[in-house]
């Protein structure tokens, strides 16, 4: 399938001007990623799949979502490739948080050299509670554990937002060790991109420990 009907086939309808962004963002970070360490050495041949699409895919899971938050953004997965397919629409914001300032430093010049304006955090996850609005849907990709997602968006999460998180086979796990700590609603979408993965959309949690003290 040419790359542009697989993209659309995954994220739904995309401007052919925001597909050629997508591209360049692909080449601007294969540049980078010769001085600095973006993403796996063995994943840059299959950037587009492995990464891109991978990522572009969230859209299909919340369409009318315009305020996006993304987590240890790293090399941009999801959080800058939401931010360019979001650019086609004037209402909306994407916060990128990455405390690595070389990492930071790399998704504010990428996003800017494929014309996109960048809102990204170089702090800590933590000292941006009081900088950051609830969002419509916060992500994280490759960051942590889930009871350590949980906590770290959970100002964003008790707010409102709903979370989707990717996870790779051993997601299963984690929901268990999870749950000794805290209690929510729960999604379970089936990757697109990997066969072996899952997205988990997670809303309304609450840890058990404050639950009863309640």
């Amino acid at each position: 399938m040419p790359r542009y009907a697989e993209l659309q086939s995954l994220a739904g309808p995309v401007s052919r001007e925001t597909f050629e962004r997508l591209k360049a963002f692909e080449r601007v970070f294969l540049r980078w990623s010769k001085s600095i360490n973006l993403a796996a050495p063995s994943t840059l041949n299959t950037l587009w799949e492995r990464h891109i699409l991978d990522s572009a895919q969230l859209l299909r899971l919340a369409p009318d979502a315009r305020q996006w938050l993304d987590l240890g953004s790293g090399g941009g997965f999801p959080g800058a490739v939401i931010a360019i397919l979001m650019s086609e629409h004037a209402d909306a914001e994407v916060n990128l948080v990455e405390s690595n300032r070389k990492k930071a430093a790399f998704l504010v010049a990428a996003l800017n050299e494929v014309g996109v304006a960048p809102r990204v955090h170089a702090r800590r996850i933590e000292d941006c509670y009081g900088l950051i609005p609830a969002p419509d849907v916060v992500t994280a990709r490759a960051l942590a554990g889930l009871s350590l997602l949980l906590e770290l968006s959970h100002p964003w999460l008790q707010a409102g937002a709903r979370a989707f998180f990717h996870k790779g086979r051993d997601y299963r796990r984690e929901l268990e060790e999870s749950g000794n700590a805290w209690r929510f609603d729960l999604v379970e979408h089936k990757d697109k991109v990997d066969a072996e993965a899952v997205i988990l959309e997670i809303s309304n949690p609450m840890r058990i420990s404050s639950a009863g003290a309640a």
